[in-house]
């Protein structure tokens, strides 16, 4: 079986759960995520490879971590990701490219992502849930984090915390590309525990 046919059947099967879990049914899921009744059944029935933007919206309805509706494996207690086996969620100008690492469901989901912007690129993010927080640590080049307006420079070496509620972007803008880990905190959906 390909990668592509190993994910289609996990998320296939993880959707399926994970709307049964949180006792959704496919018109209210539907609702929830923005996604089509009709495009959910395709998905749940593996008939279909939706894309990333799609699956994002799906896992934010749920509230579990992307990663998590990818898993085509139960989560061992210790996960080991090789060097160039992230999910690549993104990818902007000349090279630059985001990758979700890790991503954990047990206290709310937990991503953990690499980030590679070149010199005079960037990417913006929309608010995200209240309670959402966001952590990055820079290793190469220099960050210019933009939130809400407010500018901050964070060197190569130096990292940043912040609150992800409002609008927020990554920029680089220095002469050399910018490298960081970021580590997304997600709170728990309200009412979304005590279906196990």
């Amino acid at each position: 079986m390909s990668d592509l046919e190993q994910l289609t059947q996990a998320l296939a099967r993880n959707l399926k759960r994970w709307r049964g879990e949180r006792g959704f049914t496919l018109d209210a899921l539907a609702a929830r995520a923005g996604v089509s009744r009709g495009m959910i059944i395709q998905i749940e029935q593996a008939r279909t490879n939706p894309s990333v933007g799609t699956t994002v919206k799906l896992a934010d309805a749920l509230g579990v971590s992307i990663t998590t509706l990818l898993d085509h494996e139960r989560s061992p207690r210790v996960h080991v990701v090789p060097p160039g086996h992230g999910v690549r969620m993104w990818t902007g100008g000349a090279g630059s490219e985001a990758h979700m690492l890790l991503g954990d469901d047990r206290r709310g989901p937990v991503e953990m992502w690499t980030y590679r912007l070149e010199a005079g690129d960037g990417t913006a993010s929309d608010p995200h849930p209240a309670g959402t927080f966001e952590m990055l640590h820079v290793t190469a080049g220099e960050l210019t984090l933009v939130i809400a307006e407010e500018r901050y420079a964070v060197p190569a070496g130096g990292a940043v915390s912040f609150e992800a509620n409002v609008p927020h972007a990554y920029r680089n803008e220095g002469a050399a590309p910018m490298e960081m880990t970021m580590a997304v905190s997600i709170p728990p959906v309200p009412g979304a525990g005590g279906h196990h």
